[in-house]
């Protein structure tokens, strides 16, 4: 979407106090954990861009509260099976080889969008050290979320993913649908199902020194996200709440129960 196109959806700009307030009607609360899964061009034409819509989030959750959002690292993942797009396969040891190691502080997201890349550089923000799929999180709880971040099955229990649910947050989807929602990995883990697995080695710095360290996953996808997340909304109740954030659709899910439901969707339908 153009820029033109942004101002031309609506009548006026959204701005920090005007998505502080829609959060807050949504059902944001100080002191909650919320994972926030987002699309900065889906809300319209924002007065800030993405530094707005953080603003407005640290001001809905306070200080009180924790916000995480994933920090993806794609471009560390392996090359060789890269296909959106593939790379040429003389090119792979190459990568391999020359990237850079992957520095929590410095190295950007890829794929997440505006406001996670945004949301990471705050000063008072810190991140998880898993050089494919970080995530950063502020407030009370956010060395909590992010100090434990398994390097094998890096969306799996030792994930802030598994750390959200048992602190009982919620799922903030601005924007955007379930096929972005991570926390439906975290039921793929725990479903029990045949599992493929991969291994991956990435370059991360260790004592000031580059070093290759390799990990174990499961084979993840994302294609039947968008149905099981349209079954849990048939079912949620008051597990999930869905309002407008700008022009968005936005909706708020309790991740636990999102979670125990995907685990029995995917042992049934997959």
């Amino acid at each position: 979407m153009s820029e033109a196109d942004a101002v031309d959806r609506v009548a006026e700009p959204a701005t920090v106090s005007t998505l502080t307030e829609e959060l807050r009607a949504l059902g944001v609360e100080a002191g909650e954990v919320v994972l926030v899964h987002s699309s900065l061009s889906s809300l319209g034409w924002v007065a800030g861009d993405a530094q707005a819509v953080v603003e407005a989030l640290r001001n809905a959750v306070t200080p009180s509260g924790t916000l995480v959002m994933p920090t993806h690292t794609t471009q560390y993942s392996d090359p060789a099976v890269w296909s959106n797009p593939p790379v040429p396969d003389d090119w792979v040891d190459t990568i391999r080889s020359s990237r850079p190691p992957f520095r929590p502080a410095a190295t950007p997201s890829r794929g997440m969008g505006a406001i996670p890349e945004c949301f990471r550089t705050y000063d008072d923000v810190v991140r998880s050290s898993h050089p494919v799929y970080s995530f950063a999180a502020w407030g009370a709880d956010a060395e909590a979320v992010v100090s434990e971040h398994g390097l094998d099955y890096g969306l799996g229990e030792d994930s802030p993913l598994a750390t959200v649910g048992e602190l009982g947050g919620t799922v903030l989807l601005l924007g955007v649908g379930h096929d972005s929602n991570t926390s439906l990995h975290l039921a793929e883990y725990r479903a029990a199902l045949e599992q493929e697995t991969t291994r991956n080695a990435v370059p991360v710095l260790e004592d000031g020194d580059r070093v290759q360290r390799e990990y174990v996953d499961i084979a993840q996808s994302t294609d039947d996200f968008p149905e099981v997340g349209a079954a849990f909304e048939q079912q949620a109740g008051s597990a999930v709440t869905t309002g407008t954030v700008g022009v968005a659709t936005a909706r708020l899910v309790s991740q636990p129960e999102l979670v125990d439901f995907a685990v029995d969707w995917f042992e049934a339908n997959r």
